[in-house]
């Protein structure tokens, strides 16, 4: 079967893995790499991601992938440090000791959120699909918790749309982050980054004859009798791991929009430490960027030479004007930066960078196989409610079983 793949993010390029060598496989990839929201910067002599990744403990058909890429022994586990700048100061928020010195929660506010994460793991988040996060926060722990510690991190993730979230989304983030020791949150890197994944995808594809089309946009696809037809060129199926209003736009079928928002997101290359030692740094303080992530706190600088930061901002509808000279400019006043100091600056933006959990947003997930083609992505089941590089894995591979399950039919 000849199978057009629409977008060369993970989940595309797992869907093309698991099918070529068994089907003729063309994927589409608008950008100049594979990689989607995955994809990274040559910069000196190592490889750094556009967007701060990591990955957690459960991910097992991530680590399956990994392993049958031969990459296992890349994969390492390190400990991922946090805290909250407020009232212009740093709170390490890493350790026990650390929690219970923070002077914006009380010691009954601090035990309730420690309640609350150890039942996170044992909670049914899809149940709360429809309850707003907020709500949930100030009816489960109280107003003092919601804006001291719960609003700057969904303000930092979702901005405007913070409103209207869903307390599933937060459930299901406070018990994927929940697996801490004293030393902080123990999270998973390749060794050299995980560029790594992305190319060794790549390049088993092309070993099994699959190609893939850099700078190659998908305008047009047409419906036939018994095909697609794909910017003029003829099919058996489509897998579209676009945006579905994306799909619906270029001639796709008219499935229910999944709420998106964008990102903005500036990495930095400095001379020194600037967050105290802190991986992830959540702003309570208003700022051009929700948090600033210090890479270098969570790999070691040693293999980059520098200290390496990234400052992260969501964003609905357009990008706010002069957004990346507004982060720059108010992190170096923020945090001391003289611009001498910074070696080097890269800016990405992406529209479509990952869905907003919105009430009732479990409803709108659409089904793999759509209008006779087939849909997967971040929009997917696998990626409710929180995205993350396993819920793409799966989601790839379960639109590749669904397509040999058609093949078989056939």
């Amino acid at each position: 079967m000849r199978i057009c793949i629409i977008g060369g993010g993970l989940t595309g390029l797992v869907a093309a893995y698991a099918l070529a060598g068994n089907h003729e496989i063309d994927l589409f990839e608008k950008r100049s790499n594979p990689g989607g929201c995955l994809s990274s910067y040559r910069i000196s002599n190592f490889s750094i991601e556009e967007y701060y990744h990591h990955c957690f403990s459960g991910d097992a058909a991530l680590f399956s992938l990994i392993q049958s890429l031969g990459l296992s022994n890349k994969l390492e586990w390190l400990n991922g440090s946090t805290g909250y700048f407020a009232g212009g100061a740093i709170y390490p928020l890493t350790t026990p000791l650390q929690i219970l010195n923070y002077p914006l929660l009380s010691h009954l506010d601090k035990a309730k959120l420690a309640y609350l994460t150890l039942r996170a793991k044992s909670m049914r988040a899809e149940q709360y699909d429809n309850v707003p996060a907020e709500k949930f926060v100030r009816d489960t722990l109280g107003d003092g918790i919601y804006t001291s510690f719960f609003e700057p991190l969904l303000n930092s993730k979702f901005g405007a749309n913070r409103e209207n979230v869903s307390a599933a989304w937060l459930i299901s983030r406070i018990a994927i982050r929940s697996n801490r020791g004293a030393s902080g949150e123990r999270l998973g890197y390749l060794n050299g980054g995980f560029s790594q994944l992305i190319d060794a995808l790549a390049e088993d594809i092309r070993k099994k004859g699959g190609r893939i089309h850099v700078q190659s946009a998908v305008t047009t696809i047409r419906r036939n009798v018994g095909s697609w037809e794909v910017n003029g060129q003829n099919y058996d199926t489509i897998i579209s791991t676009i945006p579905p209003q994306e799909l619906a736009r270029i001639g796709g079928p008219d499935t229910s929009p999944i709420p998106y928002q964008g990102a903005a997101c500036a990495l930095l290359g400095l001379d020194r430490d600037v967050t105290g030692g802190i991986y992830w740094l959540n702003m309570k303080d208003p700022a051009p960027y929700g948090a600033v992530v210090s890479h270098t706190n969570f790999v070691p600088k040693e293999r980059y030479g520098c200290h390496i930061v990234y400052l992260a901002s969501y964003f609905s509808g357009s990008l706010p004007q002069n957004i990346d000279t507004a982060m720059v400019a108010d992190f170096c006043r923020r945090f001391s930066v003289k611009k001498e100091e910074i070696r080097w600056i890269r800016m990405a933006v992406d529209p479509f960078a990952g869905p907003v959990y919105t009430l009732g947003y479990r409803t709108k997930i659409p089904a793999y196989e759509q209008g006779g083609l087939f849909m997967a992505g971040m929009f997917s089941a696998p990626n409710y409610p929180e995205r993350s590089m396993e819920g793409s894995v799966r989601a790839g591979l379960a639109v590749a079983e669904r397509v040999q399950a058609v093949t078989f039919r056939g």
